[in-house]
């Protein structure tokens, strides 16, 4: 037997590595501490490590207390490889019990992406598992699906909010994910969704969140400042959150009623932090990670072009007709003027608190099977949510 396979000393509670190095976005980081969530939970005493990408906003971490130490890796290439991850993975300690991969080390679609491969050939050989290797979120050790993950934000950052909106209710707007312009609603668009929203919900503010400097790699959304200024110059009252650091920015999401956006992994982080989440869906990607919060995702119900693109190239518009230049056809201004009732209704039922998260969950799925044309093979969630919905 080789000299490190020894057993685990006794209090030991690092027995468990969950290797989720993947793509530098805020909402794979929000996954990773889902599964950290689901090995905890089934067994208390274990309190798993955690390695993740270095451009990822790793300090999320932080606010799970069960996590027991965050490992920020330097080699950061998802597609072309730049530098060594032999190299950037010495500082981290090789053996453990349990060394639980992402899925992404073994799928064969992320086997076409040369940084990922490059990244899990070195992690295989680092890393040493003295009882087993395997997959994240899936046993052994012992694994419970399904569980909330709660973000406990540091005290200084939820007061800094609460001063902010000195006692106004809040709506939190992400304007744009991290993808090109085009694939989001438009400034004409947001204005008509804001202003339906300021008329159905009486004396609400809006804060505005997201980053517009791509600043360490880490992702920016897809608006400039000056589109963003016009917005907020549009309404009344409004808080600027933009730019601030992400637990910073969260916290305001935290002291809001509702936290509205077009798809993004940053609405993962918001339901980390207990706030629901309406989203004006389409696009590439459904929604596919659900956290015991309620939600609503308002999913265009056309049969004239296909509603989530899946990575494949998306319908265009060459030039919508608010004249802001070309849009995806599921971004089009046409189309929240036609969703606008269901957006204020779904609104005002989610800040009133009159849907359950298994309310919300029930309704999503058989609309969501409908935006596909009845073809189940095309919905996948985060641990299989769907499954029973379907």
């Amino acid at each position: 037997m080789s000299p490190w396979r020894r057993a685990k000393p006794s209090g030991r509670d690092d027995n468990v590595l969950v290797d989720y190095w993947y793509s530098h976005a805020v909402g794979h980081v929000v996954e990773a501490l889902r599964v950290c969530a689901g090995y905890h939970a089934a067994d208390a005493s274990v309190r798993p490590s955690l390695v993740l990408n270095g451009a990822s906003p790793v300090e999320l971490a932080s606010c799970v207390p069960f996590v027991e130490r965050t490992y920020p890796v330097s080699y950061t290439s998802f597609g072309q490889p730049v530098g060594s991850p032999k190299a950037a993975l010495r500082a981290i300690p090789r053996d453990w019990d349990y060394v639980l991969h992402h899925h992404a080390a073994t799928d064969e679609y992320h086997a076409r992406f040369p940084g990922i491969r490059r990244y899990y050939d070195a992690s295989r050989r680092h890393f040493r598992a003295r009882v087993a290797r395997g997959t994240a979120g899936q046993p052994p050790p012992p694994y419970a699906r399904h569980q909330r993950l709660r973000l406990e934000l540091p005290t200084a950052e939820r007061e800094r909010a609460r001063h902010a909106l000195g006692g106004r209710a809040s709506i939190a707007v992400m304007p744009a994910g991290s993808g090109a312009r085009y694939l989001y609603p438009s400034s004409t668009s947001w204005n008509l969704v804001l202003d339906a929203l300021e008329a159905s919900l009486a004396g609400v503010v809006f804060t505005f969140v997201g980053r517009v400097r791509a600043e360490g790699g880490r992702t920016a959304s897809g608006i400039a400042r000056d589109e963003l200024d016009g917005l907020l110059a549009m309404r009344a009252a409004a808080v600027d959150a933009f730019d601030r650091p992400i637990l910073e920015q969260l916290a305001a999401v935290e002291a809001s009623s509702l936290f509205v956006s077009p798809h993004t992994g940053f609405g993962f982080a918001a339901t980390a932090v207990g706030t629901p989440w309406l989203t004006l869906s389409g696009g590439d990607w459904h929604e596919y990670f659900f956290n015991g919060v309620p939600f609503h995702s308002v999913v265009p119900m056309t049969s004239e072009y296909p509603v989530f693109a899946q990575g494949e190239a998306m319908p265009m518009l060459d030039a919508d007709v608010d004249g802001e230049g070309p849009r995806a056809r599921v971004m089009s201004s046409e189309r929240f003027r036609r969703d606008l009732p269901e957006i204020c209704e779904a609104a005002q039922a989610l800040v009133a608190g009159r849907v359950s998260y298994e309310d919300a969950l029930a309704a999503y799925f058989p609309r969501l099977l409908d935006a596909y044309g009845g073809d189940r093979s095309r919905i996948a969630t985060f641990e299989d949510v769907h499954l029973d919905h379907l």
